[in-house]
């Protein structure tokens, strides 16, 4: 850490010069942007926005992720100060990675969320672009899905995840997290072949083709077969990442809306997500953080690294693959 700098730096999210390089202000002050990028909607010249979306109308049970985006980015400062660590990379130095801020949506108009989002994301995209997402309920993912299958078509997906949110719900005008893939599959907007969920540990009847690594063979075949087995049914098409943090066990992700026994650990997380590298990510999301429910801010605090191992991958596909 730069002693001499976190004398002087504060507020860099409103403060600092360019749009590249660490921070190294106290972790306990200023503006709590993500990883202290700049608070900015000038897309010129950006690599990857970051964006919150605090929207919790979707869910089916526990409420609260609406908090999820604002506790992530608090939880981030203790990150911008280094490298990240198992990356040989800076994606900090070497990309220019903005915080977008949040999503504007009419809380009491929920029928038109779902347009609102995606036009967010296209403009991000168009802009030449990327995008890693703060949630939100998992619902969030459908509409960015959308926009990222308007401009790449349809994509491959890894989803991390407790449940397979592959209910059957042709009703495009009911917004529910645990139906959001089942419409992204049945409106072309994921190719079930070139997809996979992993951590699944709730019974769905029909994955509609989506290939499934349960938790309990997640923990049986290691990260190595794990990791290997999605890269080999992504391959090399764009491919989109949502982690839904109720994929990590409640001894550590107690804060989320859906909490089930028998998760990943931590650790498991971590490294499935460093050996993704290779993929070609084009855009990812976290998803279910829910503050309330997690006194301790270990649930956020997560949130916050996955996020950065979903920027590190974005960078490893522009530039090692």
């Amino acid at each position: 850490m730069a002693l001499e700098d976190a004398k002087t730096e504060v507020d860099s999210a409103f403060t600092r010069k360019g749009l590249r390089g660490y921070a190294f202000e106290n972790a306990f002050g200023g503006a709590t942007s993500f990883l202290r990028r700049t608070y900015t909607k000038d897309l010129t010249g950006v690599d990857l926005a970051i964006t919150g979306v605090p929207f919790d109308q979707a869910v089916t049970h526990r409420t609260g992720t609406r908090f999820g985006p604002r506790a992530i980015r608090e939880a981030s400062s203790l990150q911008p100060y280094d490298p990240p660590h198992g990356w040989p990379t800076n994606p900090l130095e070497d990309m220019a990675v903005i915080d977008y801020g949040d999503l504007a949506f009419d809380y009491a108009k929920t029928a038109d969320f779902p347009e609102t989002l995606t036009a967010h994301i296209r403009t991000i995209l168009a802009a030449g672009a990327g995008t890693v997402t703060l949630g939100g309920d998992h619902y969030i993912t459908f509409p960015i899905l959308k926009a990222y299958a308007e401009k790449f078509g349809p994509l491959g997906v890894i989803h991390f995840d407790a449940h397979s949110d592959l209910w059957p719900d042709d009703d495009l005008t009911r917004i529910d997290h645990g139906t959001m893939m089942y419409k992204a599959v049945k409106q072309g907007y994921v190719d079930p072949r070139r997809s996979v969920q992993i951590g699944i540990r709730t019974t769905t009847e029909d994955y509609l083709g989506v290939n499934v690594i349960t938790s309990r063979e997640a923990h049986e075949w290691g990260v190595e077969r794990v990791v290997a087995t999605a890269k080999d049914i992504v391959g090399d098409a764009p491919t989109y990442v949502t982690f839904d943090i109720d994929a990590l066990d409640p001894a550590f992700a107690p804060g989320t809306g859906t909490p089930v026994w028998g998760g990943l650990a931590s650790w498991q997380a971590a490294a499935m997500l460093r050996d993704l590298a290779g993929i070609n990510m084009v855009g990812g999301d976290i998803v279910e953080v829910s503050p309330p429910y997690d006194t301790t801010g270990a649930t956020a605090i997560a949130g916050a690294h996955v996020a950065y191992e979903l920027i590190c991958l974005y960078h490893w596909a522009r530039t090692q693959r």
